[in-house]
C-alpha cells in the first residue's frame, strides 16, 4: 500500500461520488480473505495495541484532515458560533420536555432540575472549551479522545457519539411533528400513521422524515449559508422566548408553586437527567472548529456566551410554565402551548408554537451540521469506512457524512417515540461529557514521555478514585435518597480523590484559554454526570448496553483492524521519512 503523503497529487483526480471497495474498505486487512483471516488471529495483539496506543495534536489537526482530500471553508467567527450555540441547543428539550418532566417527576421544582442539569453542562463546556481551542479540527470530543484516553476509548465514544447524533436528530424531528399537530390545532397524534407495533414504536411518523430530509440539504449545499439561516431563525426563536418570559410572568399565579417539591428531591433529579437533552448540541461548536476562522478567540467566545445565557434562559422559562399552571394540569406535549390557552390567552399558544418550530428546526440545521462533522473525522481515522470522511471540492461539505447520519435519524425517527429516545440520548450525552473531564483531567497532568511513571501510576489512582466514589453517591442515592451513611463515606473519598490530584505536578499549561480551578471543576464535572447517569432507569441503561454490545460487536470485527492498519501505515511513513533525513543529513551538502 501507498503512503499517506504518496496519495496527496493523486487525489486530486478523483471523483467524489465513487464507490468502489477501496472507499469502503482500503486497509490492508480487508484486501483478502487470507488477510482477513489472519487480522482476527491476531485480534488480542491488535487490541492491546489500540488500548494503549494515543494519537497527539499534530496527527489529528494535520495527517487526517488529509482523509477528506478537500479542505473545509474556513467562514465562521464568534457571531456565527454564538447563534449556531443557540440553534443547537434551544429547541424540543425546553418546549417539550419542561412540560413532561414537571409534571410526572420534578413539579414546580423543574427549575432546580434545570439549574442542576445546567451546572453540569457548564462544567462541560469548560472542558470543550479548552481542548476545541487546543485541537481545532471537526472531530470534537472524538479527536480530544482519541488524544487523551486512546484508541478504543475514542471508539466507545465514536460509537456513543454517532448513537446521540443518530437518536438525537430522531428525537428532535419527532417533536416537531407534535408541535406542528398543535400549530394547526389538530387532535395530538392526527398527523402520524397509527400502526399494532408495540408501544412507543406504533405511531409512524413521515413529516419528521421530511423535516430532517429538509435540514440535511441546506447543511450539505452551504455552512455560510446554514449559518445566515439559522442566524435568522434563532433571532426570531429568540422572541418568542422573551414573550413567554414576560407574558408568562405577567399571568404568574404563585400559589401554582406549592407543593414545591412534590416528587422530593429524587424527582428533581430524576428529571435533571432527563431535561439534560435540552443542554446537549453546544458540542456541535467544538465540531465547527475547523471552519472558524480565528479558533482560540472565536469558540471560548461561542460556547460560553452562548450557554451561560441560555441556562438563565432555560430556568426563567422552567419558572414561568410552573407558576402558569398547576404541575398536575400541565400538558405533557405542548406544555407552553396549553398553558398560555388556560390563562386565557389563546391566541399565543400558536405564537409560542411557531417559536417553538423555528427552535427545532434550527436545532436540526445545526446539529445536521455538526453531527456529520463528527461523523467525518471518526471516518478519518478509519473507524467507519473512510468513504464518509470525503469533503465535497465544490460544497467544502462532507455529504456522505451528512447522508449517513439522515438516513439512520430518519429511520428512527418513523417509529420511535420522544420519551423513547431521549432517556437512551441522556446516557450516551452525560458518558461523553464525563469522558470528556477525565480526558482534560489527563491533558493536563500526563504528557507521554515526560511524566514520571509514579506521578502517571498516582493520576490513575486518583481518577479511578474520584470515578469510584461519584458511582458509590450515585449507587447510594438511586438505593436511599433519604439516607446520608453512604454519602459520609463516599463524598470524602471523592474529596480525596481530587486533593491528591491537586498536589500532583501539571505537566501541560493550556496556551490560549484553559478550564479554571483544575483539578476541581473537571472532578466535579465527573461526580456530577455519574450522579445524573445513575438518576435514569434502568430501561435506558438496557438500552446503551444494547447498543454498546454491537458497537464492540462492529470493532472486534472491522473497527480494531482498520484502525491498527492506519496506524501503523502511518507509522511507516513517519520512519520513511526520518530515514530520507538521516541519509540527506550524512550525504551532507
Amino acid at each position: 500500500m501507498s503512503s499517506i503523503g504518496d496519495k496527496s497529487d493523486e487525489i486530486q483526480h478523483k471523483s467524489y461520488w465513487r464507490f468502489s471497495k477501496q472507499d469502503f474498505l482500503p486497509e490492508e486487512s480487508f484486501q483478502s480473505w487470507g488477510n482477513y483471516r489472519s487480522a482476527l488471529s491476531e485480534t488480542c495483539f491488535r487490541f492491546k495495541d489500540r488500548l494503549i496506543s494515543r494519537s497527539d495534536d499534530v496527527n489529528e489537526i494535520g495527517e487526517l484532515r488529509k482523509q477528506s482530500e478537500n479542505e473545509m471553508k474556513r467562514c465562521l467567527t464568534w457571531w456565527d458560533l454564538t447563534w449556531f450555540g443557540f440553534g443547537s441547543v434551544v429547541g424540543a428539550g425546553i418546549f417539550v420536555l419542561t412540560g413532561q418532566e414537571a409534571h410526572e417527576h420534578a413539579g414546580p421544582a423543574i427549575v432546580l432540575s434545570y439549574v442542576a442539569s445546567g451546572v453540569s453542562a457548564m462544567l462541560s463546556v469548560f472542558c470543550y472549551t479548552e481542548f476545541a481551542v487546543e485541537v481545532p479540527v471537526a472531530g470534537g470530543s472524538f479527536a480530544y479522545l482519541r488524544i487523551e484516553l486512546g484508541d478504543f476509548v475514542a471508539f466507545i465514544a465514536a460509537g456513543n457519539i454517532l448513537l446521540e447524533s443518530i437518536t438525537g436528530g430522531a428525537a428532535v424531528a419527532r417533536a416537531w411533528t407534535s408541535y406542528f399537530t398543535n400549530l394547526l390545532n389538530l387532535p395530538s397524534n392526527s398527523l402520524r400513521i397509527h400502526t399494532n407495533l408495540a408501544e412507543g414504536f406504533n405511531l409512524l411518523d413521515p413529516i419528521a422524515v421530511g423535516v430532517l430530509v429538509i435540514a440535511a440539504t441546506i447543511a450539505i449545499i452551504s455552512t455560510r449559508k446554514t449559518s445566515l439561516i439559522n442566524w435568522i431563525a434563532t433571532a426570531l426563536n429568540t422572541a418568542v422566548i422573551l414573550f413567554v418570559i414576560i407574558a408568562g410572568f405577567a399571568h404568574a399565579n404563585t400559589s401554582n408553586l406549592k407543593p414545591f417539591l412534590p416528587f422530593g428531591a429524587k424527582g428533581i433529579f430524576q428529571a435533571a437527567a432527563i431535561v439534560y437533552f435540552a443542554y446537549g448540541g453546544f458540542d456541535n461548536i467544538a465540531t465547527m472548529a475547523e471552519e472558524t476562522k480565528n479558533p482560540s478567540r472565536d469558540i471560548p467566545i461561542g460556547l460560553l456566551g452562548s450557554m451561560s445565557i441560555i441556562t438563565v434562559i432555560y430556568c426563567l422559562m422552567a419558572l414561568t410554565l410552573s407558576m402558569m399552571q398547576k404541575y398536575t394540569e400541565i400538558d405533557k406535549g405542548a406544555a407552553y402551548s396549553v398553558a398560555f390557552q388556560s390563562v386565557g390567552m389563546n391566541w399565543a399558544r400558536y405564537l409560542v408554537a411557531l417559536g417553538a418550530l423555528k427552535g427545532m428546526t434550527t436545532v436540526l440545521l445545526v446539529g445536521a451540521l455538526g453531527q456529520a462533522r463528527y461523523t467525518t473525522h471518526i471516518a478519518r481515522a478509519h473507524m467507519i469506512p473512510p468513504w464518509f470522511a470525503l469533503v465535497h471540492p465544490k460544497t467544502g461539505t462532507p455529504i456522505n457524512a451528512t447522508l449517513l447520519i439522515t438516513i439512520s435519524s430518519a429511520l428512527i425517527a418513523f417509529f420511535s417515540s420522544l420519551d423513547v429516545l431521549a432517556s437512551l440520548l441522556s446516557v450516551s450525552t452525560l458518558f461523553i461529557f464525563m469522558m470528556m473531564a477525565v480526558a482534560l483531567l489527563v491533558r493536563r497532568y500526563h504528557v507521554k514521555e515526560i511524566t514520571p511513571q509514579t506521578n502517571l501510576l498516582k493520576l490513575v489512582l486518583f481518577l479511578l478514585i474520584i470515578i469510584a466514589s461519584s458511582m458509590g453517591t450515585s449507587a447510594y442515592w438511586g438505593l436511599n435518597p433519604n439516607g446520608w451513611v453512604g454519602y459520609a463515606v463516599t463524598i470524602p473519598f471523592w474529596f480525596l480523590g481530587t486533593t491528591g490530584l491537586s498536589m500532583l505536578p501539571q505537566q501541560r499549561e493550556p496556551k490560549v484559554w484553559g478550564v479554571p480551578l483544575v483539578p476541581w471543576l473537571p472532578s466535579l464535572s465527573i461526580a456530577i454526570n455519574i450522579f445524573l447517569m445513575g438518576s435514569l432507569g434502568a430501561e435506558a441503561f438496557e438500552r446503551f448496553g444494547i447498543c454498546t454490545g454491537v458497537m464492540l460487536i462492529y470493532y472486534v470485527f472491522f473497527g480494531l483492524h482498520a484502525t491498527y492498519d492506519m496506524a501503523h501505515l502511518h507509522r511507516k511513513a513517519q520512519s520513511t521519512e526520518v530515514n530520507n533525513e538521516d541519509m540527506i543529513g550524512r550525504k551532507g551538502p
